[in-house]
């Protein structure tokens, strides 16, 4: 999602509670099961702003992550059994057109934490280290019908259940249950620029 729709999707929620305690200002003569129904419904909208606020901040979003991206760079957070906790991949990207050009606007995307990913995401890092620029996509493993890969030979660093290609969410049965999506990853080619003008 773009900056612009969470702006708007913040403001659209913020605009409903205006409205609702305008309702609930203006019109006393409610009755009390209306007045409930009026809470419960505001109390939802706010559970709306705060997955909203997510891809505002600087926090690592539960979404899909970018159908083409470049990495930035990434942290393997492992899991913890003692602690119960299951551990997580954030990945730091930014989005790329069907030409390589990158969007300029780097996001924080958080997946659930598999070894294999993990050890993966890894041997990426390690290829970052060397100032080798990687592009990424999430990737189906279950149907093997991969393609569109712009830089020769892949890097694949994918690895959990995979089948999903979306890269998963807060409220995603396999981010919950510790499996993680597929990601391929491979060489970053430079940008297509148009043609020059000729003099």
């Amino acid at each position: 999602m773009s900056l612009q729709s969470e702006i708007l999707g913040l403001a659209l929620a913020y605009a409903a509670l205006g409205v609702l305690l305008l309702i609930l200002l203006t019109r006393t003569n409610l009755s009390l099961r209306a007045k409930a129904g009026a809470v419960v419904a505001m109390s939802a909208l706010y559970v709306v702003v705060f997955f909203k606020l997510q891809g505002l901040l600087g926090w690592s979003a539960y979404e899909g992550l970018p159908p083409r991206f470049e990495l930035l760079w990434a942290r393997v957070v492992e899991s913890n059994v003692v602690n119960n906790e299951p551990g997580a991949i954030h990945l730091w990207v930014e989005e790329l057109d069907e030409k390589n050009r990158p969007s300029l606007v780097p996001r924080a995307f958080v997946l659930p934490y598999s070894a294999a990913l993990a050890q993966k995401v890894e041997a990426a890092k390690n290829e970052l280290k060397l100032d080798h620029h990687l592009w990424g996509k999430p990737k189906d493993f279950g149907s093997g019908g991969g393609q569109d890969n712009p830089g020769g030979a892949a890097v694949r660093t994918g690895g959990g259940i995979g089948g999903d290609p979306s890269g998963g969410g807060l409220l995603d049965s396999k981010f919950l249950g510790g499996g993680a999506p597929a990601i391929e990853f491979a060489p970053l080619p430079p940008p297509t620029l148009p043609p020059k003008d000729a003099p």
